[in-house]
């Protein structure tokens, strides 16, 4: 395996000081040690993985150097317009040196998500004439990886990508960990939302812990799971399906579980939901400061006022709730007002680490789901 401090260093020694990207489950302990060590001018959490891309080519126009793009292998489909019509050796030819975690590797179990993009991965890389390896996971054969990588990037001015298998990296703890006193979690967020639920309510849940955590609450309560749409994949997105719900279903309310990452993703989204203003559109966005289902590095989410964008964006009615008492009475002025309307919960960062996975598949989820809204 790959001492994180060790592998940073041979990079830094070789020039390549500039980090940027979205953070990884694969890749969380080469994360964490980034964070802890690079300066808040050569570390970007950015947006989005084609924001990453474009990041680092202003760095190398800026500076003539390597910029480091980290991402999942899932944040390829966001980075392939950059990748392909930005930095190509046919287009500007910028230099750009890829870590992808490869979630869904052939032969490893994975979520359903995962499993075909980890199909393609390597696949899609070849199409876009993008050359890698599978980074090794010893020191001497990493060094002699990252020599022949910026030897091919300084040599052919492109980028190229290493390819990161799951347990490549030693462990390491995130030392510049932030820390808040607001009084709920994430998972009492959602009990308290969906004890205040009607029957018709439709919720489409956003991407990891979210829809975990929901998941196993109706399987406590021994709820149905048919009024749910469990988005496991395409982060950023559920603002979107839940849109298209609600405008063809103007007689029930749809509720979008959001998360602070997922809605910086693609906060464009906003301002075309508030541009249609769909009554029954509600927007919860659970608001805890980080990249929670990845190793719970930051985002802009504190940093940023959300209800503003979202009231600035067309939304009609934009609430904010810091504790428990604050979120059940705004829910509720949620739940009775026209929208779009968006509830900005702000909450403590963290997951219980016995939390399950959900058992049905995406398939029986969305078969389910279909014939709840066709009732």
């Amino acid at each position: 395996m790959l001492n994180c401090e060790k592998f940073y260093n041979m990079l830094v020694q070789r020039g390549v000081d500039f980090f940027t990207g979205v953070p990884d489950s694969l890749l969380k302990d080469f994360n964490a040690y980034i964070m802890d060590l690079a300066n808040d001018r050569n570390h970007i959490i950015a947006a989005n993985e084609g924001a990453s891309i474009a990041l680092a080519a202003g760095y190398h126009l800026a500076t003539g150097k390597i910029g480091l793009v980290y991402m999942q292998n899932s944040g390829l489909g966001n980075a392939v317009n950059p990748l392909t019509s930005l930095v190509d050796r046919e287009v500007y030819s910028i230099p750009v040196l890829l870590v992808i975690g490869w979630r869904g590797e052939p032969g490893r179990k994975d979520e359903p998500q995962h499993v075909k993009k980890g199909r393609i991965t390597l696949k899609l890389l070849d199409t876009m004439e993008i050359p890698y390896e599978v980074l090794p996971a010893t020191m001497e054969l990493a060094k002699n990886s990252i020599d022949r990588a910026l030897k091919i990037m300084k040599d052919n001015s492109t980028p190229y990508a290493f390819v990161v298998r799951k347990d490549t990296f030693e462990k390491y703890e995130l030392k510049r960990n932030e820390f808040t006193s607001y009084e709920l979690t994430r998972e009492e967020a959602i009990r308290i939302i969906v004890n205040e639920l009607c029957d018709r309510d439709i919720v489409v849940s956003t991407t990891g812990m979210t829809s975990r955590e929901l998941f196993e609450y109706r399987e406590q309560q021994k709820q149905d799971h048919s009024r749910d749409f469990l988005t496991v994949g395409s982060m950023g997105h559920s603002s979107q399906i839940a849109f298209g719900i609600a405008l063809s279903q103007p007689d029930r309310q749809v509720f979008c579980l959001d998360g602070d990452g997922a809605l910086i993703m693609h906060m464009g989204s906003l301002a075309v939901i508030g541009s249609k203003s769909p009554k029954n559109f509600k927007h919860v966005v659970l608001n805890n400061g980080s990249h929670d289902s990845v190793g719970g590095q930051p985002t802009v989410g504190f940093d940023i006022d959300i209800i503003s964008i979202a009231k600035s964006s067309g939304y009609k009615e934009v609430y904010r709730a810091e504790t428990k008492e604050d979120l059940v009475k705004q829910f509720s002025i949620l739940q009775s007002t026209d929208g779009p309307a968006l509830l900005e919960v702000r909450l403590n960062k963290g997951h219980r680490k016995d939390l399950a996975r959900p058992t049905t598949t995406p398939l029986e989820n969305k078969q389910s789901f279909m014939k709840f809204l066709s009732q």
